[in-house]
């Protein structure tokens, strides 16, 4: 195994994640096309879900420790109206693959880079929740071209850095040997205290992963203002008002002192778990968002 890339920690730890990875991607819509595209870094695997319109089509990058299940509620009403495509970060819990390691975030976008082109797209609009959220805002700023527009979930490390109480609870979180019950807890204080057992696939694919899985990413690096305002694309960010990992007025002031073309919303009854929370709600703020970029 090359030194520095992410892996399962036994043959039995990825049997065990693939088993509640499959039973997350049964509650997913039917996708109909399955990809695994080569880049510099591993393998990305790739899932294209046929919507309902002929709009530029959007690609979803999930959380830390989680994959394309995550997106189990948003998919549904995002098909309303458009074809999604969906990844599994390459570093990640998750198929895709790591071969070589990253040494930082121009690393980062350049496997993400090879992966659009991969997938022969040449425009899409990206939407990312948490670290994918980082993901998406690293890569339009270093590798400007194909992203038409980003829409950002409650991104970490982008507008406001990671609070010190929630940085301390997330590394003991991935700690091996920390009991589950301890892992739950942990999530369901960043899910804004929601009982886990409402959510269990998104529980279920978290624990698996922090459990199974070896991450060997760098730390990602915050967002700077100079990267903020290099951003040519249109951008909308949904904060959530109760999330404990970022200041949510804080972030919101920054954003809105930086960005070009921000559209910034601090959604005061949301957690962390916005995606989840309010998926009806953040794809109709979407599909008006992406409709008139595309316009």
């Amino acid at each position: 195994m090359a030194k520095g890339v992410g892996h399962y920690r036994s043959a039995e730890a990825y049997e065990h994640f693939l088993a509640v990875y499959r039973d997350g991607m049964a509650t997913l819509p039917p996708f109909d096309a399955q990809f695994d595209v080569p880049t510099a870094f591993g393998t990305v695997r790739a899932y294209r879900f046929p919507g309902h319109g002929p709009g530029t089509p959007v690609l979803l990058l999930p959380g830390r420790n989680a994959s394309t299940p995550m997106y189990a509620t948003n998919l549904p009403s995002l098909l309303a109206r458009r074809t999604v495509y969906s990844i599994d970060r390459l570093g990640e819990a998750g198929l895709s693959v790591q071969t070589a390691s990253m040494r930082g975030a121009d690393d980062d976008a350049q496997w993400l880079d090879e992966a659009l082109a991969g997938l022969g797209l040449d425009q899409v609009h990206l939407m990312g929740v948490s670290m994918g959220g980082w993901t998406t805002v690293n890569y339009a700023a270093r590798r400007p071209g194909r992203a038409a527009s980003l829409v950002l979930l409650d991104p970490v490390m982008t507008f406001d850095r990671i609070p010190v109480p929630t940085l301390f609870a997330s590394v003991a979180m991935f700690a091996p040997g920390v009991p589950e019950s301890i892992r739950r807890r942990v999530v369901s204080w960043i899910s804004g205290g929601a009982d886990v057992d409402d959510v269990v696939m998104e529980a279920r694919l978290i624990d698996a992963a922090s459990r199974d899985f070896v991450l060997k990413l760098p730390a990602p690096k915050p967002i700077t203002d100079d990267q903020l305002r290099s951003l040519e694309v249109p951008v909308l960010a949904l904060l959530g008002g109760r999330s404990v990992m970022l200041r949510a007025d804080r972030a919101a002031e920054r954003a809105r002192n930086t960005l070009p073309h921000g559209q910034i919303e601090v959604w005061s009854q949301a957690s962390h778990a916005i995606n989840g929370e309010y998926p009806d709600e953040i794809a109709e703020r979407a599909h008006r968002f992406w409709d008139s970029v595309d316009a």
